[in-house]
Parts: structure tokens; sequence; C-alpha cells
């Protein structure tokens, strides 16, 4: 499972140089100001051996202290990256990405540490804890990144009003499920949607009676909403890359901890259900 993972990395590092090589406008989107195109591109061969390289070799071979290196190497670029951005006011895209993969990657490292079930089985806390992961998860996701890939690549908003009205109808059937998802797994489970408070009960009440992973299918058509009412065909890449990722990503390692703490339950559970796919 980790090795996908890494393997997942190592080809988005190399397709993320490839295209900085071939559009000057997925260049331009990704540079700060002031600092010099051969200053950027100086980061071509750290990034090609310390990330690319070493998660390629990661993705073969079990090596705790490969994914050290590579989580270094993520963290001293991530911060880099912070700081040229305060310098030099711009940047930001680059900035944000790099943080999220120093997420990605301290997630991979430290992943036993994340799952643990919820201490509490007062429906106000984790009501609360929950409400407090979707403002920070929705702003991140929805307003942040899409914002700073309209100003990256300097898209101009849908003028259609079809495009404002099916986006916007989009959106709320897709956070209704999500909302209703989480509401289940509050209610149902004793726990919060988050991986550090997780339901104490295999939760089948609800959306996930029809399918196994409702709040990721929520999240794509939030997703795929906010490039519909932007016109944007950036944001619905962006959209699929991240559906991609936590399919190949984050999927396989979920299902490994839930069947270890549910056992035979969840693996009847995910017989019977799909994962992207309502059954009626």
């Amino acid at each position: 499972m980790k090795g996908t993972a890494y393997l997942v990395q190592s080809t988005l590092i190399l397709l993320w140089w490839l295209g900085l090589s071939m559009s000057p406008d997925f260049f331009e989107a990704f540079q700060f100001p002031g600092i010099s195109a051969m200053a950027f591109n100086s980061f071509f061969a750290p990034d090609i051996i310390i990330i690319a390289l070493f998660s390629l070799m990661r993705a073969y071979k079990t090596s705790r202290q490969l994914e050290l290196i590579i989580l270094g190497g993520f963290a001293y670029g991530s911060f880099y990256c912070l700081n040229a951005s305060i310098l030099s006011g711009g940047g930001y895209l680059s900035t944000v990405i790099m943080m999220l993969g120093l997420c990605y990657n301290l997630f991979l490292v430290f992943q036993n540490t994340v799952f643990r079930e919820s201490q509490s089985d007062s429906i106000t806390q984790n009501t609360l804890k929950t409400l407090l992961q979707i403002i920070c998860v929705w702003t991140i996701t929805l307003v942040l990144f899409p914002w700073l890939i309209i100003k990256a690549f300097d898209i101009e908003m849908a003028t259609n009003p079809l495009n404002h009205i099916a986006g916007f109808a989009l959106f709320i059937l897709s956070s209704l499920l999500g909302l209703y998802s989480a509401y289940s797994l509050i209610t149902k489970g004793n726990g919060t949607p988050l991986p550090a408070n997780q339901t104490k009960k295999l939760v089948l009440h609800g959306p996930y009676a029809y399918i196994r992973n409702p709040m990721a299918v929520a999240g794509m058509g939030q997703g795929l909403a906010v490039s519909l009412y932007v016109g944007s065909f950036h944001i619905f890449c962006y959209t699929i890359l991240g559906g991609l990722i936590w399919h190949l990503v984050v999927r396989p390692i979920e299902e490994k901890n839930m069947l270890l703490r549910f056992g035979t339950d969840y693996a009847d559970y995910k017989k019977r259900v799909r994962c992207w796919l309502p059954k009626f």
C-alpha cells in the first residue's frame, strides 16, 4: 500500500517537471516574483533525485531510512517555498502544493499513529470536532486551492448562467450528502470522520448503506461543482487528481485499518457495497 503511494508521488513529480518544461503558462503559474527562472530550475536535480528517484526506490523496497530522507527533502523544500512566498509576496500555489506534499509524506511515515478511535461518546463533542474538520477541509480544498488556481493561471469566471445554476445545484446536493454522512458517523458510530477520532462502531446506516465512501463521493461532487461554476478545466483536473490520490493512496490504508478493527463484518460489508457507485 505504501509502495503505491510512493509510486504515485514519484510519477506526479516527474509529470510536474514535464509540464514545466513543455508549457510556458504552466511554468509561469508556479513562479515566485523576483526569483529568476534559473534559481527556480535549480530545484530540478534535488526534486528528481531526493523525491522522485527515492520515492520510486521506496515503491519497490521497504525502507524506513528512505521514507525519512524523502520526508526531510520535502520539509526543506516546503519551508523554502514558504519563506520565498513571504519574501516575494507570491508563488502561493507552489507553496501550498509543497505544504500538502509535506503533509502527505508525514501521513505515510507516521500513519500508524494517525488512526485512533474517538475517546468520547458525547454527540456534542464529536459534532464540534466534525464541524471544525469540515470548515478546515472545505476552506482549503474548495476555496483556497481553486482561488490559487484561478489566480495562477489567470482564469476568467464563466459567464453562462447555466454554469452557475448547475454548479450551485451540484454543490448543494454534494454538500448535503457529505453532511448526512458525517451525521451518520456521529450518531451511529460514536465517533467522527477524523482519522484521529474514528467511530467505535461500523456504520451501515444512512448513505453508508448504499455506498462505502459517501464523503469521498461528496468531496468529488463539490470539486466538480466548483469547476463547473467557474468554468475551469484546471479545477476539473485538480478535482480528478484529488480523487485518484484518495482512491490509490488513502482508501487502501483506510480500508486496511477498518478490516483490522471490524474484521469479518467489514469484509462482508466491503463485498456487498461498492466504493464509488451506489447499490440500491
